[in-house]
């Protein structure tokens, strides 16, 4: 299978400055608009103690009894990457170029083939675990080229393993919610966003970004109805359910699996079987894949390009 159209593939990395730039601009924007809330705010307080008094009292019985809301247009728990944009791939890790062996033979990257029915992967992302950004540089490109061509189905779950590891900030927990915030909204903007905050990450045992520079690169990538998506993640709407999604996958069984559970991040599940590969190996993880095709689809069988032996 094959298609004219570009997934809707992350930020190339020569325009990554951009994006931060334009996200401190929005950044800079908001905390103006801040600063003069704050004011208004504040001479009202002066005036009217006794209201505001009421009125938080009413909030804080409202969230007591506000139910867990869920993100929009997920399967089981994930995020389906299948909107597609003019966006291009460009300056993005690529698979390296193939390599002379010892006996001269010279080995191509081996890329899956249609198949009779796209091959099944759901990919467990931590935004604070390095080995998710790890996994996502390294693979970025060749996954992208694969939902172009039809060959594969990626689903991408947002789970929160790292929670304790953020100084407090709970920061693998808030940007779950952010991402499943861009899914529900914006979902032509998830898989620039995802990766963003994939290969940008902040240090474990740091406190990472707060609620509002989430929404700030949210809405630097592009993010459609902007004001709906920084309210839903300055107001945390999903993080109940991360919290939900993640305890789910802790229990399993993983999607798409019969019996596997969530026991890392990344965790990356193929047709069902769990990739236990070099994370930043992009042809290992192209040959898992190919491997488990081969084993789903006998009839419809992706193959490596043949190797070619020069004459001596």
């Amino acid at each position: 299978m094959s298609s004219d159209e570009t997934p809707n593939v992350p930020t190339p990395r020569n325009s990554r400055e951009a994006v931060r730039e334009k996200a401190q601009q929005v950044h800079a924007k908001q905390s103006r608009a801040r600063i003069m809330r704050r004011i208004i705010v504040g001479a009202v307080a002066i005036v009217a103690v006794g209201a505001i008094g009421t009125a938080v009292t009413m909030a804080v019985t409202s969230s007591v009894s506000k139910p867990m809301m869920k993100p929009q247009g997920l399967d089981g728990d994930g995020i389906v990457v299948h909107t597609l944009s003019d966006a291009a791939i460009e300056e993005v890790p690529s698979t390296p170029t193939p390599e002379e062996t010892t006996s001269g033979e010279e080995t191509a990257e081996p890329t899956p083939a249609p198949t009779d029915s796209a091959v099944d992967v759901h990919i467990y992302v931590d935004y604070l675990s390095p080995g998710s950004g790890e996994f996502e540089g390294a693979n970025t490109r060749q996954l992208a080229g694969w939902i172009n061509e039809g060959a594969v189905t990626v689903t991408y779950h947002p789970v929160a393993m790292l929670t304790a590891s953020s100084n407090g900030t709970k920061y693998s927990l808030r940007a779950a919610a952010a991402a499943a915030c861009v899914a529900t909204h914006a979902p032509d903007q998830f898989y620039a966003f995802n990766h963003e905050l994939l290969v940008d990450q902040p240090d474990v045992d740091s406190g990472g970004r707060t609620d509002v520079e989430l929404a700030d690169l949210a809405v630097a990538v592009g993010a459609e109805s902007p004001k709906v998506v920084r309210s839903c993640v300055e107001d945390e709407d999903y993080v109940a359910w991360a919290k939900e999604a993640t305890s789910r996958a802790l229990a399993g069984p993983l999607e798409g699996s019969d019996d596997l559970m969530l026991s890392s991040a990344p965790m990356i599940v193929v047709n069902g079987e769990a990739y236990v590969g070099a994370l930043d190996d992009p042809a290992e993880f192209s040959q898992f894949v190919l491997n488990v095709a081969s084993d789903t689809e006998p009839t419809a069988t992706p193959t490596p390009t043949p190797t070619e032996t020069p004459a001596s």
